[in-house]
């Protein structure tokens, strides 16, 4: 190897890590718009949506599991199963079925 391609070898590192001189500089750099915040609240909003719908679900999945065991019941067995905890008054009859 001869004498400049040893030096653009060695220095090679060196010029990549240098910051370009013409990048986005000034008042306005680094400033988010106003609509980042209002998407940025609205996944918040939708994320804390979805947690509530899953725990609402889940929790009445597992009183009737629960439930179903206690009784000898089949929990896949619906009718059944309805039937069973309105007797009992225990069926949740709020809003059994969404989408």
């Amino acid at each position: 190897m001869n004498a400049l391609s040893d030096a653009v070898y060695s220095t090679g590192m060196f010029i990549l890590a240098q910051q370009e001189k013409g990048g986005p500089l000034g008042p306005e750099f680094g400033k988010a718009s106003p609509i980042g915040l209002l998407i940025l609240a609205g996944l918040a909003v939708v994320v804390l949506y979805l947690g509530w719908a899953f725990h609402r679900r889940f929790s009445r999945m597992n009183r009737r599991r629960i439930f179903a065991e206690e009784h000898g019941i089949d929990l896949f067995d619906e009718e059944t199963l309805d039937k069973a905890m309105a007797e009992a008054g225990v069926l949740d009859r709020r809003r059994k079925h969404w989408l």
